[in-house]
């Protein structure tokens, strides 16, 4: 199984931009990407990218959101644009060999990183 490690978020400003960051522990071949989960809502997928770079993002967060991938330094990060306060909420890594809106099959989850927006 995978380890994987975040690191980012914190206190944003609504419109500014947020990196997060996710380190795999290890060489892999499957999809990386990012959950959330607001409080008092269940966990949902914003975006994921597969070991060739294609990428797939929620309706929610798309034009806003990218992830690039570096296979060699085993990492993935989440890349978003004009933060709102619905986008606040525990953001977690992941890694699956598929990892979609409706559909996900998971090798590793990290252990969540909190984002908190500011209107």
């Amino acid at each position: 199984q995978v380890q994987l490690a975040e690191s980012g978020g914190g206190l944003v400003q609504a419109g500014d931009s947020l990196k997060l960051s996710c380190a795999a522990s290890k060489v892999i071949f499957i999809s990386m990407g990012w959950f959330r989960q607001a409080p008092g809502k269940e966990r949902e997928f914003v975006g994921s990218i597969n070991y060739n770079g294609v990428p797939i993002y929620a309706d929610s967060v798309k034009g806003r959101l990218t992830i690039p991938r570096n296979n060699a330094k085993r990492t993935a990060s989440l890349q978003m644009n004009d933060l709102r306060p619905e986008d606040a909420a525990t953001y977690y890594c992941a890694a699956g060999r598929t990892l979609g809106p409706a559909d996900a099959e998971i090798a590793g989850w990290g252990q969540g990183i909190r984002v908190i927006v500011s209107s």
